[in-house]
């Protein structure tokens, strides 16, 4: 039983009203109350008391109720938190003792578990928010997501769902970095490409999402689906491009080496198209420098050809003639037989005429110059042993000549130098007929191959040596007479 204060005792009370009422009867004395009204007044104090008393009993037992009430909600609460945060291995009991001992029991194992709800309410949300986010960037609605709000099953947070989700997240960050590589991959070529031919990277990259271009307030690059469709599509345009340009570019270049060729054009007018011309060869892939596919370098190629093939229809002639003038240094040059008047003037009667393209004529003339160099290629071997064969016979003259000089050692200037040029003539006449053989059976070989004689200066020159075989043993011949003759005279 709870013990009473001092000034709440049965005792202490009875003294108290004992001591009122006492005072009371004075007043009522001094007043002259009845004994009646004093009745009267007694059973209204004594009412009084006892209304007081069941109000008072009457609030403590709703004060049980509320505490029993308090703890069965803290107890199904304790219940719904285990459930939902998974947490089966907590063991609960209310224990033993009055309502407030079972409350104060319950109360810190309720705490703990609603700031575990807490905290793992964020980790939900902010997961869920990540993925949300994550999601609208895809889909192409990040506009969306300051408007959505994760909704958290609040009955199901389990470490296990919580799992999930951050391994479903972990997906969507995965997906996010792979599309953002292509992005900035795709950006990157665009960009190479814009260089390239010169366009406009940022109108050009802006124009597909404005969120491309990184931007003073951090705004994150676009990786939806649409994003980069218009990426791989801008790709593909400007690729198609570059290709068609570099074909423009190869052509322009190949006319430009022509017409050079055609028009002798100096090194220096040819060097600044180098950018060009180096484009002639190239694969789509080699070509990277900076610009060289801009329209405004195709649109200065197109020019320059354009005043070349003004120029080209001026010197056309010209160029004819030179290329004439070439065939025959290549003829004279390997002592072969050529008409030059009758070639011009037939050259001249048909560019009169009107009736022949100039440039197949040069380009036929090409063909012959090609051929003549062909022929003169495969005279040069005959031709250098012709000019052996003339060195000894210019020498084998001298040396006769030398011979015959009755003075030749007569000491004077040149004495020295004319008998070592004699020593070595002698050595050189010496091999005069190996010469002659070797020449003649070259020249055979190559008119055999050829099936036509081989002319010198217009002149056969397998007559040639011939002749001068017979010439030479006409000449030993009367050497050995002239020396037999003076012998025998002697012996007369």
């Amino acid at each position: 039983m709870t013990t009473l204060p001092p000034s709440l005792s049965p005792c202490h009370s009875q003294t108290t009203c004992a001591s009122l009422l006492q005072e009371l009867q004075i007043i009522w004395d001094e007043i002259g109350e009845s004994d009646g009204e004093r009745d009267k007044m007694l059973l209204e104090l004594e009412q009084e008391c006892l209304d007081i008393y069941r109000r008072k009993v009457e609030m403590t037992r709703k004060y049980k109720a509320d505490l029993h009430h308090s703890l069965a909600q803290s107890e199904s609460e304790i219940a719904n938190l285990v459930s939902a945060l998974g947490e089966h291995s907590l063991s609960f009991s209310r224990g033993k003792g009055t309502l407030k001992q079972q409350i104060s029991a319950v109360r810190p194992v309720l705490e703990d578990l609603r700031s575990k709800k807490e905290q793992r309410m964020k980790d939900f949300t902010e997961t869920q928010s990540q993925i949300i986010r994550i999601c609208a960037e895809i889909a192409g609605n990040s506009q969306d997501i300051m408007s959505a709000d994760p909704q958290v099953n609040e009955h199901d947070m389990t470490i296990k769902k919580l799992g999930e989700l951050k391994s479903h997240l972990q997906e969507l960050q995965n997906e996010k970095i792979i599309r953002l590589q292509k992005v900035n991959s795709h950006i990157n070529m665009i960009h190479e490409l814009s260089v390239l031919m010169s366009f406009d990277f940022l109108k050009t990259v802006s124009g597909i999402h404005p969120g491309l271009i990184d931007t003073p307030n951090g705004q994150s690059k676009s990786i939806s689906n649409d994003t980069l469709a218009k990426l791989t599509g801008i790709i593909h345009s400007l690729q198609q491009e570059k290709q068609k340009r570099l074909q423009k570019l190869q052509s322009l270049g190949s006319i430009l080496m022509e017409l050079w060729n055609l028009l002798d054009s100096p090194a220096d007018e040819r060097k600044k198209f180098e950018h060009v011309t180096s484009l002639i060869s190239s694969s789509i892939d080699e070509v990277s420098r900076q610009g060289c596919l801009g329209l405004d370098v195709i649109e200065q190629v197109e020019v320059h050809v354009e005043r070349l093939n003004v120029l080209k229809a001026s010197k056309m002639k010209e160029l004819v003639f030179k290329r004439q003038n070439e065939l025959e240094e290549i003829y004279r040059g390997v002592h072969m037989d050529v008409n030059s008047d009758a070639a011009r003037q037939l050259l001249i009667n048909l560019i009169e005429s009107g009736d022949v393209d100039l440039s197949n004529l040069l380009s036929s003339m090409d063909d012959e110059i090609t051929k003549a160099k062909q022929e003169a290629l495969s005279r040069k071997d005959i031709l250098d042993k012709v000019e052996k064969w003339k060195h000894a016979s210019e020498e084998e003259k001298w040396l006769d000549d030398y011979e015959k000089d009755e003075n030749r050692y007569t000491a004077g200037r040149g004495v020295h130098k004319n008998l070592k040029r004699a020593e070595k003539a002698r050595i050189l006449v010496g091999k005069l007929p190996a010469i002659v053989e070797t020449l003649t059976a070259k020249v055979k070989a190559w008119e055999l191959e050829k099936g036509i004689p081989f002319l010198y200066d217009k002149i056969s020159l397998l007559n040639k040596l011939e002749e001068y075989t017979v010439l030479r043993q006409e000449r030993e011949e009367e050497k050995r007479r002239s020396r037999v003759l003076p012998g025998a005279l002697d012996r007369w």
